[in-house]
């Protein structure tokens, strides 16, 4: 049988791909830490062919260990499921001559400061951007630079909204910097992060993300989803609506992604490139994503467009040209329960039911400390629901969020 590594599945999008690759009759392997593989959910573990075990905080180690793999497995195609692992998968994939990106531009993929400059370089729309050590020399360049706010100051690597601040005077700078550094190591595998600051120009307006298959090159644009956040200091992810209600001409947007993704080398593989549309209806790329798009995306466009993303994505590492065509012409949304404030949850209300909801689901209980809904990681659960149209889906979320009360403890 045809094999396919997976670099650590446990995360939103292993299940979908380990699922597609039973689909596709492929052994799937998984690489992670030996210490973290006791923790997989049984629903995964018994998808996998087997584990490959190896230190990710040791990047050469890694590609070494995983290249000794492949070889003698006869792995045919490449995945990272989780975006810290993207270089290191550009690069396994380059040294076995199987499908992938251009290595020499690995790193722009997952370092925002490295993209941004990749960006600048090949005239990609998206905010102007200014990189510093600590947050005295990031104040200086922005004054120096004439650079307005407010601005975005966030770390150079992390995900999920962690660390990243909106910042209306300069006075900001510096408690925004020190939660842009706060975190100089990536859990659960402790890889070391780029603690470079970045400030960005702030972009009002609407924020999409654009889901893209690369083939050979060849640019799949699948769809355009909306994304809700969270407003004033932070922008946690709220939730998703695929596809996006759109104005008529949304060209703008597809360039703007397809640029993005030429910038940084692409050429085989799934892409979640997020950007935002201002009031005047030009296009932003924020950040590219080269990896299956989390918080469950690949299952909304499923049921939306009846597009398997996770069967297209795995045919495309292993050189095959994905059905890309859309099966059905619906809208899917996911919500996320967030609480108030970080603390300890006392109580939360039964998830609704109804004629849009498809499934619902709690990752904590009363008891549990949770945090704020600073970022992606103060999540409680999720809805996720189908319509005929955005506009339905939207509404039904609006009605399925109101139906949920949540309860914190009492502070003394």
């Amino acid at each position: 049988m045809t094999g396919i590594l997976l670099l650590e599945a446990d995360v939103s999008a292993g299940e979908d791909l380990l699922t597609a690759a039973a689909g596709l009759g492929l052994d799937a392997y998984a690489a992670t830490h030996e210490d973290l593989f006791g923790h997989y959910r049984p629903e995964l573990t018994a998808k996998i062919t087997a584990p490959v075990f190896t230190d990710f905080s040791r990047p050469e180690t890694a590609l070494a260990d995983l290249t000794a793999f492949c070889r003698t497995a006869g792995i045919r195609g490449i995945v990272p499921c989780w975006e810290f692992l993207t270089p290191l998968a550009t690069r396994l994939a380059a040294a076995l001559g199987l499908p992938g990106h251009l290595p020499g531009r690995a790193d722009a993929c997952r370092n925002k400061r490295l993209m941004a400059e990749a960006f600048a370089a090949h005239g990609v729309p998206s905010p102007r951007t200014l990189t510093a050590p600590d947050h005295a020399t990031l104040s200086r360049r922005i004054e120096a630079a004439g650079l307005r706010f407010p601005l975005v100051v966030k770390p150079a690597e992390n995900a999920a909204s962690i660390g990243v601040s909106v910042v209306r005077s300069a006075d900001g700078i510096p408690a925004a910097a020190r939660l842009a550094q706060a975190q100089t190591h990536k859990l659960p595998h402790g890889i070391a992060l780029d603690t470079t600051l970045l400030a960005q120009e702030h972009v009002d307006g609407a924020e999409f993300s654009v889901e893209t298959l690369v083939t050979d090159g060849a640019v799949h644009h699948l769809t355009i989803t909306e994304k809700f956040t969270t407003e004033g200091t932070s922008r946690a992810e709220l939730g998703h609506t695929v596809p996006a209600e759109l104005p008529p001409d949304v060209s703008g947007s597809v360039y703007a992604a397809t640029a993005a993704l030429m910038a940084l080398g692409l050429r085989n593989g799934i892409a979640h490139t997020e950007l935002k549309v201002d009031p005047d209806g030009r296009p932003q790329v924020i950040e590219v994503g080269a990896r299956p798009p989390g918080d469950h995306i690949m299952k909304l466009v499923k049921e939306a467009l009846g597009i398997d993303v996770a069967r297209a994505c795995l045919e495309t590492v292993l050189g095959r040209r994905p059905d890309l065509t859309p099966r059905r012409r619906a809208a899917a949304a996911i919500r996320f329960l967030t609480a108030p404030e970080a603390g300890t949850l006392r109580w939360i209300s039964a998830l609704p039911r109804g004629e849009h909801i498809l499934a619902t689901s709690l990752s904590k209980m009363p008891g549990d400390e949770v945090g704020g809904p600073q970022d992606n990681m103060g999540r409680l659960g999720q809805i996720m629901l189908r319509a005929d149209t955005a506009a339905e889906a939207n509404a039904a979320a609006v009605e399925a969020l109101r139906g949920v009360t949540v309860t914190m403890a009492t502070r003394w």
